[in-house]
């Protein structure tokens, strides 16, 4: 309770016991009993005033408190008053001024706007609002002042905390009025009193299961001249306790009047035919619309596009990475890539018939995708250089649909996407996308350049992916691969040796007599040509530690071995530097450990059709100078490859050595 009366009372009854007692003697009765007479009216006058007055700010203060955090004040028992010191200091939160309420929301004081209860918030010192407790409006969330409070009722053996709860506003306002103007002898209502039967009431809520259990009372310390400051008090109240981990909401962001959309950005042409000797592509944001029928893909111009943002285009475009070999190209369908503004009607934008969250990839199969090396180098190699970054998430639109090629690769397509490929020649739907690529990213003829790849792939990166696609469990070649059962029960283990016999051009005509020259030097050897289907000769290569065979498409199958696995490429008899090197420099950024062996004319099958002092014995380059396709069918149609052990052998020699050797990059 509140008033400087009782406070005065409070201070005069502890610090001047002692005086008091040892100049009562001196006192003359009669003037004693009139000064105790007349003292106890003023006492009384100055305690129902004060009453009335917190009532009056109760009232006056309902309407502006936005939610009733109640606090119980303390009672003191008056038949103990010359033993214990009256706390004044807790005020009840129901009976702040209205001066308070306001300071409390304006300087932090630890009640939050929802109306919670912060503990954390420092109290203010009294001494420097000059003494007044009324003034002090962080007084009532000072932790210490709470812990020191006496118990209720000196004669009741259980005591009862002060429990802080959230109770009815208009409840709380009429009962602490009726209670100013004639104080209740009955009530169920935990009270306070000056002589420990007439109580000041404090009303419970209205829903029993809002009550919380009340915490235990802290102890109590026999009474001093001063009251000890606790160090680290605990909590007295749930209230109290669950602002401590009460979370402040982020406030919202509020867009100002005046805020208004980025920008677009400006116009950049949708296709790129300059910067890539290899293929022509398209890229294309926004409202993109597909429509294989007519192999066209057309963007729509957003809301609001400008001059600087948006501009009408029309491009044809054959997306096939050989953009300068019309032989290649003569076959790959033609797409038609343009931009329309929205009000170009309905025949320049069709409809769409099907939306896609995801974006797509238009390239074709066609070219020269028959060959193996060319599947691999042309749609395969490009196709997981572009995909691989949407981590499945993006569909295949393949013009000219070869649903035999596209079987034989079956697995690698499904590593790269989770949906079904889309025969965009045949679909009569319209598809609509986000992002369109057509054209696929292509850098170089069986190559990888990680730093222009879209998130930094490599051939090392092609082949991980290649073994996984096709479950291939031999990551590394060896020895390191060499099986723990057999190291353990000490058989030696032997590198294995995968020697490609071609079938029709190109062969080892001696392949048997190398086979076994390979099993004299330490190899197990494998003889294949290969077959249709992809998955049975790739389980097969994984299975080996090198692979030798004469230039040509089945060297290709090097993807599926073991990093650190040896490859030896046989050059046959011709101007075969730049066709080589097809093979050469991809094989290393593979992890793999390249052999080169040229033949000599005696080891070419040519040096029976054409006597030694022909030009295409003694000089091929001459029959290159001519064209392309001379150079062809002599050099690469025409010839097959009869070894020379005796020279072949410390190749294989070489091999072996490479293989117990540590791998460099490894």
């Amino acid at each position: 309770m509140e008033g400087g009366g009782k406070l005065a009372y409070s201070g005069g009854g502890l610090r001047h016991e002692s005086k008091l007692l040892r100049s009562f003697s001196s006192v003359e009765p009669r003037r004693f009993g009139l000064g105790l007479i007349v003292g106890l009216l003023v006492v009384a006058c100055a305690y129902f005033s004060t009453a009335k007055f917190d009532a009056a700010n109760i009232a006056m203060s309902k309407h502006q408190m936005s939610s009733s955090a109640v606090g119980i004040s303390s009672p003191v028992n008056a038949d103990d008053s010359s033993k214990q010191p009256l706390d004044l200091g807790v005020q009840d939160q129901g009976a702040l001024p209205k001066e308070e309420i306001k300071a409390e929301k304006d300087d932090g004081s630890g009640i939050s706007d929802s109306g919670v209860l912060d503990a954390s918030a420092a109290p203010l010192n009294p001494a420097t609002e000059g003494g007044k407790d009324d003034e002090d409006p962080e007084k009532d969330d000072d932790p210490r002042a709470v812990a020191v409070l006496p118990p209720l009722s000196s004669d009741s053996a259980d005591t009862t905390q002060e429990s802080g709860v959230l109770e009815d506003q208009e409840l709380q306002v009429q009962n602490a009025v009726a209670e100013a103007a004639n104080p209740p002898e009955n009530s169920d209502s935990i009270s306070s009193s000056t002589n420990g039967s007439s109580p000041s009431v404090i009303p419970f809520p209205s829903d029993p299961a809002e009550i919380h259990a009340p915490a235990p009372a802290p102890a109590i310390q026999d009474p001093a001249d001063q009251i000890p400051e606790i160090e680290n008090p605990p909590l007295s109240t749930p209230e109290i306790q669950a602002a401590l981990v009460q979370l402040t909401p982020p406030s919202p962001e509020v867009r100002q009047a005046g805020w208004e959309a980025p920008p677009l950005p400006d116009w950049k042409p949708l296709c790129d035919v300059t910067s890539n000797h290899r293929i022509d592509w398209c890229e294309l944001d926004g409202d993109v619309r597909v429509l294989g029928a007519n192999s066209t893909v057309t963007l729509v111009a957003p809301p609001g596009a400008d001059d600087r943002t948006f501009r009408e285009e029309s491009w044809r475009i054959k997306p096939y990475p050989r953009k300068a070999d019309p032989n290649a190209m003569h076959n790959v369908r033609e797409v038609t890539v343009r931009s329309v503004s929205a009000s170009a009607g309905a025949g320049a934008a069709p409809a769409c018939t099907v939306r896609h969250d995801v974006p797509a990839l238009v390239f074709s199969d066609r070219g020269y995708t028959g060959n193996y090396f060319h599947a691999y180098t042309d749609v395969v190699l490009p196709l997981f250089l572009t995909a691989r970054q949407y981590s499945g998430e993006v569909l295949l639109l393949v013009a000219d649909f070869q649903m035999w090629w596209l079987g034989k690769f079956l697995p690698v397509f499904k590593s790269l996407s989770n949906y079904e490929l889309v025969d965009l020649d045949h679909d009569p739907r319209v598809h609509c996308f986000r992002r369109v690529q057509v054209g696929l990213t292509s850098h170089d003829d069986f190559s990888i350049n990680p730093r222009a790849a879209p998130t930094g792939e490599s051939m090392l990166d092609f082949t991980a992916f290649l073994r996984a696609a096709y479950g291939l469990p031999r990551d590394v070649a060896w020895p390191a691969s060499a099986g723990a059962a057999n190291a353990t029960a000490g058989k030696k283990t032997r590198p294995r040796l995968l020697v490609i016999a071609r079938g029709r051009n190109r062969r080892f005509v001696n392949v048997e007599e190398i086979a076994r020259g390979a099993k004299k030097v330490g190899f197990e050897v494998s003889v294949s040509e290969g077959g249709h289907e992809v998955a049975p000769f790739a389980e097969l290569a994984n299975s080996c530690d090198a692979v030798v065979g004469v230039h040509g498409a089945g060297l290709t199958n090097m993807v599926f071995l073991p990093r650190g696995a040896v490859v030896i490429q046989v050059v046959p008899l011709g101007p075969m530097e730049f066709v080589a090197s097809y093979f050469r420099g991809p094989s290393r950024d593979m992890g793999l450990r390249y052999l080169e062996y040229r033949i000599t004319p005696e080891e070419s099958t040519l040096l029976d059709k054409y006597p030694r002092d022909h030009p295409v014995i003694a000089d091929p380059g001459s029959v290159k100078a001519k064209d392309w396709v001379s150079f062809m069918g002599v050099y690469l149609f025409e010839q097959d490859v009869r070894l020379d052990m005796k020279r072949f052998r410390p190749v294989l020699k070489k091999a072996l050595a490479r293989l117990r050797a540590k791998p460099k990059n490894n």
